[in-house]
């Protein structure tokens, strides 16, 4: 019982968190909603079972990621007009899609999961009895290097953003 009111309530803030990071348009508030949305989500895979994970979550990143995020925020030039404004003008399309897409999940949980289908030999297919511990052997055994790489992909975007700001400062002078 206890484990159900806790995954709901990190599943929550975790969504609560991502949808701030779409609206607010401080760069610092985006990174502290992100923050949330990462510890929420870490608190879901500790409910899960899967602690390494969870720990990775945390150290990696909300830890190193969240620092390179805070750092080039810092770069950035917070004197912008446009920052002062707390949020941004697609909260109404992103409040009425998240309402939409509320409405539309709440249907289908009502109508209910449908039922196994069965293969050739009686057993569930592969399909429909995917869970949380085949995704996690099939995520650590084939797609872990894709992972790695797209953490290479954001530090270059990062260096890439940085250069891009050295140059904007010399042409100002």
């Amino acid at each position: 019982m206890i484990d159900t009111l806790l995954l709901w309530l990190f599943a929550g803030t975790a969504l609560v968190a991502a949808a701030m990071m779409l609206v607010l348009r401080h760069p610092m508030r985006v990174a502290l909603a992100l923050a949330a949305t990462m510890l929420s989500l870490a608190g879901v895979y500790a409910l899960l079972g899967v602690h390494a994970i969870a720990i990775f979550q945390v150290l990696i990143y909300v830890g190193a990621v969240m620092v390179f995020m805070v750092y080039a925020i810092m770069l950035l030039d917070v004197r912008d007009r446009s920052f002062t404004r707390r949020f941004s003008w697609l909260l109404v399309p992103g409040v009425v899609a998240a309402v939409a897409f509320l409405a539309v999940l709440a249907h289908g949980v009502w109508r209910g999961l449908p039922e196994p289908v069965a293969s050739a030999a009686g057993a569930p297919s592969a399909v429909s009895s995917f869970g949380i511990q085949r995704f996690s052997l099939e995520f650590l055994n084939e797609y872990w290097l894709h992972f790695e790489l797209v953490s290479v992909l954001l530090v270059a975007a990062v260096v890439a953003a940085l250069a891009v700001l050295e140059v904007g400062r010399r042409d100002r002078g």
